[in-house]
């Protein structure tokens, strides 16, 4: 191993957080900034992958919120049909912003709204054929965006980061369930 790849965990070259962190160990060499180096980089990470995923997901006309009612819609399994509660559960999204998304997908033919025939009170969405069939096709182009963002990892380091950031999120409190503010 190199003294820049030992110097920076195994990984030769320096990142816009080694800069950073550096800067506040010359003005603050009191303070331990390790954390930084973890949440400096899994917030900067955390924005090129959505841009990534978002030039993705729009150069095949789709917004990346478009796709993900739709993806969870389809991958709820046939007949591909959610209530609005379980849909802005799975989604995890508010109700009020899903009501908005609905409506826009329902205008552009991608799913429909109906009311429940055994509880008047209950809204289903569910696919259309034509959102079915985008949502097919959409989900092996955002995988393939995703092998992309990722291609720079073996398969034993994806499944230490898939772990270790599964601890993450275990440790904040993400145990499945709708996360505070979405």
């Amino acid at each position: 191993m190199t003294e820049t790849e030992e110097k920076h965990g195994g990984v030769g070259g320096a990142d816009g957080v080694d800069r950073i962190t550096e800067q506040w160990r010359a003005v603050r060499p009191d303070l331990d900034t390790s954390p930084m180096d973890v949440i400096g980089r899994l917030s900067r990470a955390s924005r090129l992958l959505e841009a990534g995923i978002k030039e993705n997901l729009t150069a095949h006309g789709v917004e990346p919120w478009e796709f993900d009612v739709l993806a969870t819609l389809l991958r709820s399994g046939p007949p591909h049909v959610l209530s609005a509660g379980e849909l802005s559960s799975a989604a995890m999204v508010s109700s009020a912003a899903l009501t908005n998304r609905i409506d826009h997908l329902v205008k552009k033919g991608f799913v429909d709204r109906a009311v429940d025939p055994t509880h008047r009170r209950r809204v289903l969405i569910s696919l259309t054929d034509t959102g079915r069939e985008l949502t097919h096709r959409l989900v092996e182009h955002h995988l393939a965006g995703e092998e992309r963002q990722v291609a720079g990892l073996t398969t034993a380091e994806r499944t230490l980061l898939t772990g270790l950031l599964r601890r993450v999120l275990l440790t904040l409190g993400d145990h499945g369930g709708n996360p505070a503010g979405r």
